[in-house]
């Protein structure tokens, strides 16, 4: 069997990361987040980064470490709304931005992984979205071509893995973690445990081993909020 467990994330991505190379990285807002493999893409200094995701992090951490330091050339993401180093970015014309409805983001990686290089979609007609893309009818009602999207490497966070790479996610960290996965070259995942292969239950398996390449342990992990939201305590 193939050693798929490496050390730590610098280890995991060492050989993989090339100025200007396409990332596709998994997580929605903080959740979910592949937090040891983006601190290791930032302290390597590689540059002129591609990344889709579905958001771009908050200022200071997720992938808003990588638009700190310049590392960003082009982000292809749905929701960029709470990172005000990307806004400020892209205002200025420092930074190339692919905005892409969320579903259609999730559909263009499922379909990079399944090797389909292409996919007609509703979503998006009439819109600044459809700018420079073909459109064909179908029974009578308009649809736009997407492209899958495949990058270099996809980085990844899972909840526990087997040494074989079989990959549980907890609760709504699945959400974009499992197409991101697909949708490369070469998949490197964190997870908070590795467990001997056989102790899972195969019907639990979200993700088969066969995706995941590299893999590292990334836990213990601080719990991150976006937004702290609370009520003043009433008085009686």
């Amino acid at each position: 069997m193939i050693k798929k467990l490496y050390l730590d994330a610098a280890s995991a991505l060492e050989g993989l990361l090339f100025d200007g190379m396409h990332l596709c990285a998994g997580g929605f807002g903080l959740c979910g987040i592949p937090e040891r493999l983006i601190d290791a893409i930032r302290d390597s200094g590689v540059k002129d980064l591609t990344i889709a995701s579905n958001n771009a992090g908050i200022d200071g951490e997720g992938l808003g470490k990588l638009l700190r330091t310049r590392q960003v050339k082009k982000m292809i993401s749905s929701y960029v709304g709470e990172n005000k180093e990307f806004e400020r970015q892209f205002l200025a014309g420092e930074l190339e931005v692919e905005f892409c409805p969320q579903g259609t983001l999730a559909e263009r990686c499922r379909a990079g992984g399944a090797g389909i290089p292409g996919f007609y979609t509703k979503t998006g007609v009439g819109t600044a979205v459809a700018e420079g893309k073909e459109v064909k009818s179908f029974d009578g009602q308009d649809y736009i071509l997407e492209r899958g999207i495949f990058a270099d490497v996809a980085i990844i966070k899972g909840w526990k893995a087997d040494e074989s790479g079989n990959l549980i996610f907890r609760k709504t960290a699945r959400n974009f973690n499992q197409p991101m996965a697909t949708a490369a070259k070469i998949c490197v995942a964190e997870v908070e445990e590795v467990v001997p292969t056989g102790s899972l239950d195969p019907d639990a398996i979200h993700l088969p081993g066969i995706y995941v390449k590299r893999m590292i342990v990334g836990a213990p992990y601080d719990k991150k909020i976006e937004f702290r939201t609370v009520r003043q305590r009433e008085t009686a």
